[in-house]
């Protein structure tokens, strides 16, 4: 066991320091404004050369330093949460994978090179979320390995159009041909690519399935991994989106992205679920305001989500820990009193989601939404926006209300603590990252202030929807015994926004079924049908009644062979006759 704890502290303490590293490499470059692009020959034969390129600018620095901190945290919270499964070293290096594939994703300017990331990161999820071995994990796993496939099919087809310029290096052609035509399907199947790794509509149902992994897992997938490498692919390949139809229609998609799961978790009762679909609502919102053209600020929102939603998950995984694995949040309640530490942690992790002043999740949040209000946009994406930001103050209300007040409603046997210091020491520096992550990086990335004139009223809207957001969540949860569940009006409303607007069922009976039908209908058509009559059960009658035919001639064979001699005498006979 020894071994096993040693294993998860080294890749912790090697981690951490890269990570740091990389952090203080990204400043010098931002500070000078470095970009190193390096060649590496692997083998050179005759006038065939195999080379490997690696991009190194201040973005892929600093969100290589950020995946690397909060999978050291992750790795070092696992050794705790991980420490009853005996196959904890084969999970540590499944995570290392994961890290890995995403490291080569960062850093790749090759097309080739990011598939290899890419595929990387979808086999290594797929084994990560069937951990747990049960129906329930297969299922999902099969579901996200799937949905992400198509994606690989997009960039697998992005490669064959690079083939048109002579390299996959697409970071040479993005300017030069922004207006073509070849360049405007590249982006289109980049976009789709990126649509299906970042769970965008009609794509979203994998996201909370994939909650059946660990959670430590999930806490490194919905931070920094898996599905931000749509986001990120998609910030390098912003040129494309800017002014553009390309970008219109990832703006309608993202918006309704953010919409539905703003509004799903409003229903949702599974505590890591309702983190998942707050996971894909702050997609929309990276997605939205990346296809405006504000790469920046998506990359800005990415690396500050990335801190308060591990911290989220974590704490989360805290809680199932300490309640014996019940994630049912109506199950919980009044956890401060017991769990002061982690209670504290997840509210500050909520409050950053929300946009609290001066927390992470403000700095970047308030900048998006004042850009929106400036930005030449239709009324329906501003809605869109703006309502999904009150959804998000909705469901986080109402989560802490479900879980940190009121009575306590779980068993009356229970062990809850704080007393595990390996976790809490991973959660405790999140925490705090949590806390000034968001204000360290705005005086980093933007050397000027942005100077965002608004009118009183537009300046204080995103102040009062949060406001209104957070009462509403309380009205709709209050199920005090005198108190009418409000949310009980909304039965039938809530069938079709808590299922995701059917999307988990179109995604896998809505594939499986209709072509199950179709083939079933074609078998009973053609394989047994008219064309069975006509086509192989016709043949097999002919041949069976011709061999039928000739076993009589070989069952009668001495009068056949008398009457064939004779026949023959009577042919030579009447040829020489014939011929003299």
């Amino acid at each position: 066991m020894n071994y096993l704890i040693n294993y998860c502290k080294n890749s912790f303490y090697t981690l951490i320091f890269i990570s740091f590293s990389l952090f203080i490499m990204s400043l010098k470059f931002l500070l000078n404004d470095l970009v190193y692009f390096i060649e590496w020959e692997i083998v050179s034969l005759h006038s065939m050369s195999i080379v490997m390129t690696f991009l190194f600018d201040w973005m892929s620095l600093m969100f290589m330093s950020f995946v690397l901190l909060i999978s050291s945290l992750v790795i070092f919270y696992s050794n705790q949460y991980m420490s009853e499964d005996f196959n904890i070293n084969r999970f540590i290096l499944l995570v290392l994978a994961f890290v890995l594939s995403m490291m080569m994703l960062i850093i790749s300017p090759n097309l080739i090179s990011i598939l290899l990331g890419w595929d990387g990161l979808g086999l290594v999820s797929y084994c990560l979320v069937i951990y747990f071995q049960n129906v329930k994990s297969y299922n999902a796993g099969m579901l996200t390995a799937l949905s992400n496939r198509i994606g690989d099919v997009a960039l697998l087809l992005a490669i064959a159009w690079m083939l048109n310029y002579g390299s996959w290096n697409y970071i040479f052609y993005l300017e030069m041909m922004n207006n073509s035509f070849e360049m405007m399907v590249i982006g289109s199947l980049v976009m789709l690519a990126a649509m299906t790794k970042s769970a965008q509509i009609p794509f979203s149902s994998w996201l909370p399935a994939a909650m059946a992994a660990p959670t430590p897992v999930s806490a490194l997938v919905h931070s920094s991994t898996l599905v931000t490498a749509g986001v990120y692919l998609l910030i390098r390949f912003n040129i494309l989106l800017a002014d553009s139809s390309l970008g219109q229609f990832l703006l309608l998609v993202s918006g309704l992205t953010m919409f539905m799961a703003g509004l799903g978790a409003n229903f949702e009762f599974d505590l890591k679920k309702i983190i998942a679909l707050s996971t894909l609502s702050q997609l929309g919102l990276m997605m939205s305001i990346l296809s405006m053209g504000f790469y920046k600020l998506a990359f800005f929102h990415l690396l500050t989500h990335a801190l308060f939603k591990a911290l989220l998950f974590m704490c989360a995984g805290v809680i199932i820990h300490n309640v014996k694995n019940a994630q049912d949040i109506r199950f919980m309640g009044s956890l401060s009193m017991s769990m002061p530490l982690t209670c504290s942690c997840f509210n500050i992790a909520n409050l950053a989601l929300c946009g609290m002043p001066f927390l992470a999740g403000f700095y970047s949040k308030d900048l998006i939404l004042e850009t929106v209000m400036l930005s030449y946009m239709n009324f329906f994406s501003f809605f869109l926006f703006f309502f999904s930001t009150g959804l998000t103050v909705c469901y986080s209300f109402r989560l802490v209300y479900y879980s940190m007040t009121g009575d306590f409603n779980s068993t009356s046997l229970n062990m809850l603590n704080d007393k595990g210091w390996t976790m809490s020491f991973s959660i405790f520096s999140l925490m705090i990252m949590a806390i000034i992550g968001g204000s360290m990086l705005s005086w980093l990335m933007f050397f000027n202030p942005s100077m965002i004139c608004l009118p009183f009223y537009l300046k204080m809207l995103t102040l009062f929807v949060c406001i209104l957001g957070g009462f509403s969540g309380y009205l709709i949860s209050n199920v005090n015994m005198f108190f009418y569940n409000k949310s009980l009006q909304y039965y039938n409303f809530s069938f079709f926004s808590g299922s995701m607007w059917f999307m988990p069922v179109v995604s896998t009976l809505g594939v499986v079924k209709w072509p199950l039908i179709l083939g079933m209908q074609s078998y009973k058509s053609f394989d047994q049908g008219w064309s069975e009559y006509f086509g192989g059960q016709m043949l097999y009658n002919q041949l069976k009644n011709y061999s039928l035919y000739v076993q009589e001639f070989q069952n009668n064979n001495l009068k056949i062979y008398l009457l064939s001699y004779m026949l023959w005498v009577i042919i030579l006979v009447a040829m020489m006759l014939f011929l003299n």
